[in-house]
């Protein structure tokens, strides 16, 4: 049967048990971005061509867009009909893996690749007096607050720091309401955004709120980029 798996899964069938890694998308979608060992087969294809690209014994993860796309499921199918024992349906698909800031391949220029890992961090309980240097001595000049497991609760700068007690806890000033963007963001599109909201830095998480890093202002406004729209793709292919 087709078992639908996450990206650790992925991680551990490509390490354990050199599984078959295929991409089902258009060829336009996985010109755009595909995980690094990804071969390409699209759906429309896998009929006529998989009994010879692919090694039935080894086991097969199929992928395609996001949960909101049914190729991989279909393509799972097939695969099943066609006397693949071993498959597997990594069903979150490319948006999934780009969003967690793992590595791709392709012609995307996303935010993962200009991400500043190293910005200051600190606790919700943490007191102004030992933030404020911290944040005074880094280029970006801001704080991020984070709570349990790295999840991200606000920001700190210099407009919170000024008039505030050194006694107070950094979850006392900080910003909450800050906008978020994910590393699958196409670095175009944000530095529009930044432009367009007049935002200074960005705060880069995951999908379930934990800090990836940030982006200045200065990392992403290249003069006469326009916007990226990602891949020409109907989402629900």
């Amino acid at each position: 049967m087709v078992e639908v798996i996450d990206r650790w899964a992925v991680q551990g069938l490509l390490d354990s048990q050199e599984a078959q890694l295929v991409d089902v998308s258009p060829r336009a979608a996985y010109a755009w971005a595909h995980l690094p060992q990804a071969a390409h087969l699209p759906l429309e294809e896998i009929r006529d061509t998989a009994a010879e690209r692919l090694n039935p014994a080894r086991p097969v993860i199929v992928y395609g867009q996001d949960w909101l796309c049914d190729r991989s499921a279909r393509a799972a199918r097939l695969l099943e009909r066609l006397g693949f024992h071993d498959v597997f349906d990594y069903a979150a698909g490319r948006m999934d893996w780009l969003s967690a800031d793992l590595p791709y391949a392709g012609d995307a220029v996303l935010v993962s690749r200009i991400v500043r890992h190293d910005p200051v961090i600190t606790s919700a309980g943490d007191a102004v007096s030992g933030v404020e240097p911290r944040v005074g001595a880094d280029p970006a000049g801001v704080a991020v607050v984070v709570g349990g497991q790295d999840v991200v609760l606000g920001l700190i700068g210099e407009r919170e720091l000024k008039g505030a007690s050194p006694d107070a806890r950094a979850e006392e000033i900080m910003r909450i309401d800050i906008p978020t963007v994910r590393p699958s963001e196409e670095v175009a599109a944000l530095s529009a955004r930044m432009d367009r909201e007049g935002l200074d830095e960005v705060v880069v998480t995951m999908t379930d709120g934990r800090l990836v890093g940030i982006v200045p202002a200065a990392a992403v406004r290249t003069p006469g980029d326009p916007p990226g729209d990602g891949p020409d793709e109907d989402p629900y292919l």
